[in-house]
């Protein structure tokens, strides 16, 4: 009898450790698409133009004002399950200000996200992701991701020159590419800071983001869907329900789908993504926020108050 249990917990801990590796793996992927497709984070992220659109319809994004949504000292945290069943991993999302060498005055956003539990014991993953923004020019100036999975390791880097229209890709060691970029345009993590500028989400509404991720222009449709309230541990909060439609040269790709909701005042904080796999949906949920600066909690019901 003893020989079976022992026999049974092996079985069932092998089994454990092959779910663990897959679900790895395919957050891994899904944080790779999310990065591509920008908005989602992390786990996030987070959006990746072309096409004739209809001013009915679509526009694309254009910020009226320099009011920004997010201040330095934002930090938003945010857990990563698979299909809210198994926490696989802690994501976190910073503002930060800095001054340039010739003392303009940038944003620098900070993603970083690490897996947590069994699956840290049998895939570990540990990336960052930093972007820095010019408010002025509403544009990314660099962008940077140092990712960790398992065993394998990847740096990459982007340096904008958006006078030109070019930018600087780099690849690990590999010799650094001079590419072509449109104009305005977002890295993959700055997008999701973008998107949170815009103003006119009516429903049906489609607003465009282009990004440069990986060699390519990306373009992202995002849809709001509607409003909808939504309880994380963070707080229960009214929000925007949207959905990205990433497009290379034109042609939609099926990256699976990708939900954001935002909070529904000015600050359009995420407080949950859920992207689509294969085997269910990698959730990525607010636990924690500290705001930039003071001010009401974000996308609060009147009648809840501070959370």
């Amino acid at each position: 009898m003893e020989k079976q249990q022992k026999a049974f917990e092996k079985k069932l801990y092998a089994q454990i450790k092959e779910w663990s590796v897959n679900i790895a793996v395919l957050m891994a992927k899904a944080s790779s698409a999310r990065r591509s497709i920008a908005l989602c984070f992390i786990a996030l992220c987070l959006i990746l133009v072309s096409g004739a659109l209809s001013a009915k319809e679509k526009t694309v994004a254009a910020i009226a004002s320099r009011v920004l949504p997010f201040k330095p000292g934002e930090t938003l945290t945010y857990e990563i399950s698979w299909s809210n069943i198994i926490t696989a991993g802690i994501a976190v999302l910073e503002v930060k200000e800095e001054k340039l060498p010739d003392g303009k005055k940038v944003l620098r956003f900070i993603a970083t996200s690490r897996s947590v539990g069994i699956v840290d014991k049998f895939y570990p993953v540990n990336d960052t992701i930093q972007s820095v923004f010019d408010p002025q020019i509403m544009q990314s100036l660099s962008f940077s991701l140092n990712e960790s999975h398992g065993k394998r390791k990847r740096r990459r880097g982007l340096v904008f020159d958006h006078a030109r229209r070019t930018v600087v890709s780099t690849l690990n060691n590999d010799p650094p590419q001079t590419l072509t970029i449109p104009d305005p345009v977002q890295d993959a993590l700055s997008s999701l800071f973008y998107l949170r500028t815009m103003e006119d989400f009516a429903t049906g509404k489609i607003h465009v983001i282009a990004v440069h991720d990986s060699g390519k222009n990306w373009s992202v449709d995002v849809q709001t869907l509607g409003r909808e309230k939504v309880k994380t541990p963070a707080g229960t909060f009214n929000t925007i329900k949207v959905k990205t439609f990433p497009k290379y040269e034109g042609v939609f790709m099926n990256k699976g789908e990708i939900f954001i909701w935002l909070t529904d005042d000015s600050r359009k904080i995420p407080v949950l993504m859920k992207s689509t796999i294969a085997i269910g949906s990698i959730m990525t949920t607010l636990t924690d926020m500290k705001l930039g600066d003071e001010g009401p909690p974000a996308g609060m019901p009147p009648d809840k108050g501070a959370r």
